[in-house]
Parts: structure tokens; sequence; C-alpha cells
């Protein structure tokens, strides 16, 4: 905070470049922006003295654009002292950034234009590099300013870097070589738990090469890396294929989870879930990329899947599932990873600190890869241990089988010759019993004949009794009144109610009250919605008629119930003694509810005896 102050004091500080520095990143007081928020600004309107003023003093380690709409004006000053055989680049580390208006200074005075950008085929850039590269003219001297005009669709870093010409080349050797062994690592576990699908037929193989395989190509499309060797010459695809991976990435990891933990036997709701989870995330990117690609940009969407995943782990390692342990920790790595950088996001711009933050995700997305390996491998060693088991007892139990066979046939050829001689002493006597059997059996059928005359008399009366009973029981039904201990079983707490009215109040959709925006997120206050485009918060009970109310609202809503169902007939002395509460509170409150069951007459015509009382709420 003390530097910040000082910068703040002191003015934009030049960056001093001499042949002993081999690359500086431009941080704090070293940058200046301008918010250009309609982007009318031109470069000759930028360079006006009175423009000056209107550059503000960075005050953040790394700068962003926060409004995505808005075009951003970077100035940086440069003191050059250094000499002519020593070349130094300008190197822009975030790639997401679609476009790029560079103005260098020249020996001339002047300035050159110089424009880069994601929208614009790979093949252009002056360095066929993942980063924006731009390079330094060699001859100059003393304090040059440099101006960027920066345009992004989604939310970038405004990181600049100045490098001499032999680090860059050196830093860019090792950087690549780095992703060489990353991806390396990742195409090798791919390769094995594909021989292993292959080999022992199990879906959660094939599952996790597929998850594995995205979590390359969206490392690729983060790094740079898928559009400088996949599809350079595909700025368009570019722009929204890092959202189709993500996609795919979070439905395969879920698809995956569901056959490595058996939640379809372990935990059925869980698998009904999580099925629910994959439909919707599909939904969402055909939605975002038909009719709003700028859905894709909202990237902490894949909390949603990735706390699914980790807390059905945590879940089946509780029920005792050990396989499950490996994939907990695998899944842990991840979602420290995960959070890290959505505080960045978030603003936390303090854990930016360095390589290790910026590639944090790379980092943990290793050590769950082999995590899961582990838990995959874990899963065929239980899976194995278990069919060892069971063709143990399986053998055993065939020689118990067997001893049990040899014994019972002994007692059976014994039984069988006493049984015999039984027979035919019994065979005298069975064909003397068939005679009376013949004559019973004429009685029997008789006996049936009027038993069948019998049934279909019980069976109209039968039919009968059902319609009668049937009658009661709809009269009792239509005729019986919800008492509160009754009613406090459909909504018994305020949650309940508050999820009950945000449901029915926002039913047609979210519409912001200051500006008409559509998008949203979740408010502090519970159920209640923040505007994303002006930050307005509106809770569940505003704009309805318990705004403001100070009874609980539990019993507010059984006093609506009461009133409606009473058609307004019930005294405020009653719902005093009902409801526990003061009868001038119930007196007010109940006279607001009828002039509001005035105004909707209409509606309730056309309500339900158990529904139309909630017409009442908003």
């Amino acid at each position: 905070m003390l530097l910040c102050s000082v910068w703040k004091v002191r003015g934009q500080q030049p960056v001093v470049l001499t042949d002993s520095v081999e690359q500086h990143m431009f941080t704090f007081g070293e940058l200046r922006s301008l918010k250009d928020e309609r982007g009318m600004l031109s470069f000759k309107d930028v360079l006006q003295p009175e423009m000056a003023a209107r550059f503000q003093l960075n005050d953040r380690s790394t700068p962003q654009n926060e409004d995505i709409h808005a075009y951003y004006w970077y100035k940086i000053t440069i003191d050059h002292h250094i000499s002519p055989e020593k070349l130094f680049v300008l190197e822009f580390f975030d790639q997401t950034i679609d476009e790029i208006e560079a103005y260098l200074p020249n020996n001339a005075g002047g300035f050159d234009t110089l424009v880069l950008g994601d929208n614009y085929a790979f093949s252009k850039r002056p360095f066929l590099h993942k980063n924006f590269v731009i390079p330094l003219y060699q001859d100059l001297k003393g304090q040059q300013d440099y101006y960027f005009r920066i345009q992004s669709r989604q939310l970038v870093d405004a990181i600049i870097v100045v490098r001499s010409i032999d680090f860059f080349v050196e830093y860019a050797l090792g950087e690549y070589f780095s992703f060489g062994i990353f991806y390396g690592m990742i195409l090798v576990f791919s390769f094995y738990n594909l021989i292993m699908f292959f080999a022992v037929k199990q879906r959660a193989y094939l599952y996790y090469v597929c998850y594995m395989l995205c979590v390359a190509l969206f490392e690729m499309c983060t790094d740079g890396i898928a559009y400088h060797y996949l599809w350079p010459n595909w700025s368009a695809w570019n722009q929204y294929a890092f959202g189709v991976v993500l996609c795919l990435m979070s439905v395969s990891a879920l698809l995956f989870t569901q056959r490595l933990l058996l939640l379809q036997r372990k935990a059925p709701k869980l698998n009904t879930i999580i099925s629910v989870i994959i439909g919707l995330r599909i939904l969402y990117l055909l939605y975002a990329l038909l009719w709003h690609r700028s859905l894709l940009n909202y990237k902490f969407m894949e909390a949603i899947p990735l706390l699914m995943a980790f807390g059905s782990g945590i879940y089946i390692w509780w029920r005792g599932y050990r396989p499950a342990r490996y994939f907990v920790i695998g899944y842990g790595f991840l979602f420290i990873g995960y959070s890290i950088k959505l505080m960045i996001m978030l603003g936390f711009t303090w854990l930016n600190f360095g390589i290790v933050s910026y590639y944090c995700m790379s980092f943990c997305f290793i050590l769950e890869m082999t995590f899961l390996s582990l838990a995959v491998g874990d899963r065929v060693r239980v899976m194995k241990n278990s069919r060892d088991k069971a063709q143990q007892l399986t053998i055993k139990q065939m020689q118990i089988n067997q001893e049990l066979k040899d014994s019972i046939n002994k007692d059976l050829e014994q039984k069988v010759k006493e049984r015999t001689s039984e027979l035919v002493e019994k065979s005298h006597i069975i064909s003397e019993q068939n005679l009376a059997l013949s004559a019973a059996n004429r009685l029997l059928e008789e006996q049936k004949n009027e038993i069948t005359r019998m049934n279909a008399l019980l069976n109209k009366d039968n039919a009968l009794l059902k319609v009668n009973v049937e009658e009661v029981t709809r009269a009792r039904a239509l005729s019986k009144g919800l008492d509160f201990e009754e009613f406090s079983k459909a909504y018994p707490d305020q949650e309940s109610c508050l999820r009950f009215l945000a449901g029915l109040k926002w039913k047609n959709g979210y519409c912001c009250r200051k500006c008409a925006a559509t998008a949203f997120y979740i408010g502090h206050l519970p159920h209640s919605r923040r505007c994303a485009h002006c930050g307005y918060e509106e809770s569940a009970t505003a704009h309805t008629v318990l705004q403001h109310v100070r009874i609980p609202i539990n019993k507010s809503f059984y006093l609506i119930y009461l009133l409606y169902s009473t058609k307004g007939r019930i005294s405020s002395h009653k719902l005093a003694e009902v409801l526990g509460i003061r009868q001038s509170t119930c007196w007010a409150y109940s006279k607001k509810i009828k002039q509001q069951m005035e105004q909707k007459k209409m509606t309730f015509r056309n309500a339900s005896e158990t529904q139309g009382w909630s017409e009442l709420l908003v």
C-alpha cells in the first residue's frame, strides 16, 4: 500500500532498458490505463495533451479488462540505453486477447502500427510463438512512450514483459520443452488406459481416456498451443473452442465418476443427479453456441460438475469403497488449483505471484491424472480380489455339494427299496379310493357351478361398493381443511417458504427492475438474485405482499391460506388465536390480503383449491 501511494504521487515510472537487463515485467506504477467504453477514441485523440490526465496509474500487478465490452488503452514508458546490437522484444503473456493495436515509436519521431490478436490468423504474427511478441527498434534513445489498444470478449490480463532476444529464445525453448513433457505425459496416460480398455472391456477406462484428451485440448487452448499447431488459420473457431472442450471435459469426467465409483449400484439417487447435470451442461453449451456465445466465458460454471464429482467420491469413500480414496485425493488437487484460479479471477491478485500460480491448473491436472490412474488400478485390483474370493467360494461349495450328493444318493437307494414295497401294498387301496374320488368329483363339479354363480353376483356388489367408497373419499377430501401443523409440513421454515416464493416470483424468468437485464448471479440473501449487469440485488420477498412483513414468513403463508380458504370471512381475533400473534397485526395484514383478493377475483376463478392462495403472494 505504501508503494502504491508513492507511485501515485510520483506518476508513471519509466523502465530503464540497458544491455544488462534480460527481462522486466511492467507492473503497478509502470503502467497507465485509459478505458474507452465505446471504442471511439483514435490514436490521434489519445495523443492530445488533455488526454494525458485521463490515463489512470495502475494500482495492481496485472490489470484486467473488467468491462469486456469496452476498449482499454495502456501506456508504458521505456528509457532506452542499449547498444545497437542488443535486440529486445515486448511480449503479451495472455494468449486469449482478441485484438491488440500496438503503436511503436520509430526513429522519425512518429509511430508505427502493428495489429495482433486471436481474431487474426496465426501466420500474421511477427513471431510464430504462442504469446503475442512485438520487436522493438534497435537504435532508439531516451524515453519513448508505447501505446496499446486492447479489446477482448473475455476477461484477460494485460501482462506486458520486455525481454532480450537471447533470453526470449532460451525461455521459449524451455517453455515449449515443458509443454512437450506435459502433453507427452497425458498421451502416455491415455495410451495406457486405452490398452487397458481393450483388455478388460471396462467403459471407465474409455471415459478416462476421453477426459484426459479433453484436459490436454483445454490446456492447449488456454496456453495457445492449439492455435499454434492444431488450427492456426481458424481464428473464428479459436474464439470458442475452449468452451466446447471444457464441456466435453466436464461430461467425460462425470461419466467416468459414475463408472469408477459404481454410483448406479452404490448411490442410485446420486447417479441420477449426475445424469441430470450432464444433460443440463450439454444444453447450456448448445444454447451458448447457437444464441449467446458470451456465456462460454463463464468458466466458474464448471465448479458444479467439479464439486459433484468431488462430493460423490467423498460419499462413496465414506461408505467404505476403498478405490475412491485415490479419486478423492486426485480431485482434491484439482479443486485446489480451480480455487486458486477462481480467486484470482474474483480479484485476489496477490495469488497471481508467478509461474506456479499461472500454471497451477496444469500441475494439478498432472497430480489428478496420476491419482485417478491409481484409483482405476485399485478398482481393478478390488475386482480381481472379489473374483478370486468368489471362485474359491464356488470351488468349496462344489466340494460340499458333491459330498452331500453322495450321501443323499445312498439314503435314496435304501428309501426307494422300502418305498417300493409300500407302494405295492397301497396301490390296492388307491384303486378303491379312486372310485370314491370319482363320486366326490361329480359333487365338486356341481359345487363349482354354484360358486361361479355366486362369484358373479359378488363381483356386481363389489363394483357398486367401490364406486360408493370413491365418492365418499372424494367428498371427505374436498371438505377437509388444513390446520397449522399440517400446513407446516409443507412449509416448515423460512428456507422452504423463500424457496417456494422465489420459484413463484421468477417462474417466467428473471428480469432486472433497474436495467431490464436477464442475466443474474445468486445474491447474498437467501434465494435472492443479483443482476449481472448493474449489480442490483432483489430479495425473494421484494415487490410481494410479504415485503416488510415482520411476522414469521410461514405464519404469513398460513394466514394467507386461511383468508383464501374462508374467502376472507375469518375474523382477526380467530387469526390471532390460531397463529399466536397480536390481533392488531392480524387485522392490518388481513386487510392488505383482502384487498389483494379483491383485485385478483378473475385469477381465482381459474385456480385450484390447493394452489389458488399462492396467487396472492406476488
